[in-house]
């Protein structure tokens, strides 16, 4: 009997293994393939393009380059495995380097960073009178919106607050975040998320909002998520080379929630954006009012230990550091857009690693970033 039990016990897990392998959604065999996300994940993934028009060159400074990276600089961005770091100031280059074969043109994924550039375009949706208001009910444009036990609205979406159950691991084989991942039909498998509390109450990170925020943005503007981003952001900042945004099959939908391909140039002009308050060469990108809402704490939202959020706004980060106000855009592999008004500067790192311990909710290589940038510039 047990000589039967201790075979039947691995052959049972290889069946499962063999079935999970040979299903027609691909996520199972992709996660474990691939064990885990990496920043040249959009090489494995279908992508649509995100065109630019006229390319505008960022200007470079007097000091361009100058700063010399010391010992300890070099050993924190070793440390971290980055690939690109840029720090701008005035609206010009002070200083970048690349690493592991990157280079000013190399494309790297946004992973989280893509989340803000979502928020970016809500913004400028309701700018076009598409969307009435951050107040608005999903279901108002997505009808087939499955969780509709309370009235969650654009707002909670934005502040991570709509009370939708989701296994945000991104390390479990099983969970569905790793099936939104490496998966397909990605909005049908949002649909099917539903409500655990009532909105507005917790903070919870998850994959779901902001897809369901690229849902309302295909509904109102007829278009899919890179072409609205090709119009109203890539082309009026100048990107200088064209971007990708990684989809869940041919043809298929944006991952919104993460997998916007470019470079650290590029990826700067956002940050640049935040600072001049929306504005780009005299037009205006996306309005000031929607970017002071963004920047404003959700402090009606109650964090894991039940404080006010004074950490998170509509899909973007809140950092008080040394008597400065940063806000930044981040992804799970250390990618940053950290933009400092007082100082008015941008600074983007790009690379493999974070830090995964945190001080009030970021990550802790995002304080070292600041101060290096910082110091460049200074």
């Amino acid at each position: 009997m047990k000589k039967i039990f201790k075979f039947y016990i691995p052959g049972v897990i290889l069946l499962t293994i063999v079935i999970l392998f040979i299903q027609p959604n691909p996520y199972f065999r992709n996660a474990i393939i691939y064990t885990t996300a990496g920043i040249s994940d959009h090489e494995i993934f279908e992508n649509r393009t995100i065109n630019t028009g006229e390319p505008q060159s960022w200007k470079t400074s007097l000091n361009y380059n100058k700063y010399i990276l010391s010992e300890e600089d070099n050993s924190l961005l070793k440390k971290y495995e980055s690939i690109a770091f840029v720090a701008i100031k005035d609206t010009q280059i002070v200083f970048e380097s690349y690493w592991d074969g990157y280079s000013q043109e190399s494309f790297s994924s946004s992973f989280s960073m893509a989340k803000s550039f979502v928020s970016l375009l809500i913004g400028i949706a309701i700018d076009d009178g598409l969307i009435s208001s951050v107040n608005d009910p999903v279901s108002k444009y997505i009808p087939e919106f499955n969780a509709r036990e309370y009235n969650i609205t654009i707002r909670d979406l934005l502040t991570m607050s709509s009370g939708l159950e989701w296994n945000e691991s991104y390390f479990n084989p099983f969970s569905v975040t790793t099936k939104a991942y490496y998966g397909k039909n990605l909005n049908k498998l949002v649909l099917k998320a539903k409500s655990i509390q009532a909105p507005a109450q917790k903070f919870d990170y998850i994959t779901a909002n902001p897809q369901l925020l690229s849902m309302i943005l295909k509904k109102v503007t007829g278009l899919s998520l890179s072409e609205y981003a090709s119009e109203k952001l890539w082309k009026p900042l100048g990107a200088e080379s064209i971007a990708t945004w990684s989809l869940d099959m041919k043809g298929g939908d944006e991952k919104a929630f993460c997998c916007f391909n470019s470079n650290a140039r590029d990826f700067a002009k956002l940050g640049q954006l935040v600072l001049n308050k929306g504005s780009w060469n005299g037009s205006q990108v996306v309005s000031e009012s929607y970017l002071n809402e963004s920047f404003a704490p959700a402090s009606h939202v109650r964090d894991k230990n039940n404080k006010p959020v004074d950490f998170y706004g509509y899909q973007w980060w809140i950092c008080h550091y040394n008597d400065l106000m940063v806000y930044y855009a981040r992804g799970i592999l250390g990618q940053y857009i950290i933009c400092i008004p007082e100082k008015n500067i941008v600074i983007v790192r790009l690379g493999h690693k974070r830090n995964n311990q945190k001080l009030k909710h970021h990550p802790l290589d995002l304080y070292s970033w600041i101060d290096l940038g910082i110091k460049i510039c200074d």
